[in-house]
């Protein structure tokens, strides 16, 4: 998706409206703040990472890039962190001045700070390869290629937000991943033939994980759940769903039962009218060997 970051899903607005044009990711100090007193004060009571991430019910993972500013802290990660922390209050006063994390658009912090602790992230694109499952060639391309004209060290630092993202891959407990994608966004060849080979490499790797389903949509498909553009659904911890869709300099996050009860029906006909997983790889191997 879109995501203010040249076509990438890296962009959402947390009250649930479109947030317009603030698509410039914002500064890291806040979040290097919040972790370093995360850490001083886990290590004034004696507690490792290790004995720690159990406490707060969140992973050694994500309590690490929590402490290091890597990672908005979700609000039971504060509520937690507080208990067993002392109940000081400072872990509370000091989220109120948090900031987006560098490299993502804020209209997609909500959604992100979902992301890294959801059951299952399932997503169909039509636009640009999700960010996801791009490589940082394909990540490099996609972000110089869309305007306003940005300078190297913003294009570093939005390809390094979004290659981040790809661990949840590793999480555990692991995630469940569905992709559905169109064939057009593989043969547009986006950074030329080489960097093409590289993502349709990346693409059978993941699709071979035992987590992840990804699915082509052919080129030609006259019964098509999707012409109303893009879409993501998320499964928290809670079994609550949510949806969320972006264009081009804005997003929303949908939490409303019955609009994310359309989106998972989109979904499911989607799955349906895409190649199977087994056919869809077959396809990336002609692709890449068209190439």
């Amino acid at each position: 998706m879109a995501g203010g970051t040249g076509g990438a899903d890296d962009g959402t607005g947390a009250d649930g409206t479109s947030t317009g044009g603030r698509g410039e990711p914002g500064s890291s100090d806040s979040l290097r703040t919040f972790g370093a007193v995360v850490q001083a004060l886990r290590e004034h009571s004696g507690l490792s990472r290790g004995d720690f991430a159990p406490l707060v019910r969140f992973s050694t993972h994500t309590v690490a890039s929590i402490e290091q500013g890597r990672r908005m802290p979700d609000p039971a990660f504060v509520e937690r962190a507080e208990a067993v922390l002392g109940d000081t209050g400072a872990l509370r006063k000091a989220a109120r001045h948090l900031t987006r994390q560098p490299g993502l658009a804020t209209w997609f912090h909500a959604w992100a700070r979902r992301e890294e602790e959801a059951l299952a992230l399932w997503t169909y694109e039509c636009r640009v390869v999700p960010g996801l499952l791009q490589t940082e060639a394909y990540a490099r391309a996609v972000t110089e290629s869309v305007p306003p004209v940005k300078d190297e060290e913003q294009v570093d630092r939005q390809v390094a937000a979004r290659l981040e993202r790809h661990e949840l891959f590793g999480r555990r407990p692991p995630v469940s991943f569905s992709f559905v994608l169109e064939q057009a966004l593989i043969e547009r060849h986006t950074g030329g033939p080489e960097t093409t080979r590289e993502l349709i490499d990346n693409l059978l790797l993941r699709s071979s994980q035992y987590n992840v389903d990804l699915q082509i949509m052919p080129l030609r498909q006259p019964d098509h759940a999707g012409f109303d553009g893009p879409l993501m659904l998320l499964e928290t911890l809670e079994n609550k769903w949510y949806g969320y869709a972006e264009g081009q300099r804005g997003g929303m996050l949908i939490s409303d039962p019955k609009e994310v009860s359309i989106l998972l029906q989109r979904y499911a006909k989607l799955r349906s009218q895409a190649l199977t997983t087994e056919d869809s790889r077959s396809l990336l191997k002609r692709l890449r060997g068209a190439l």
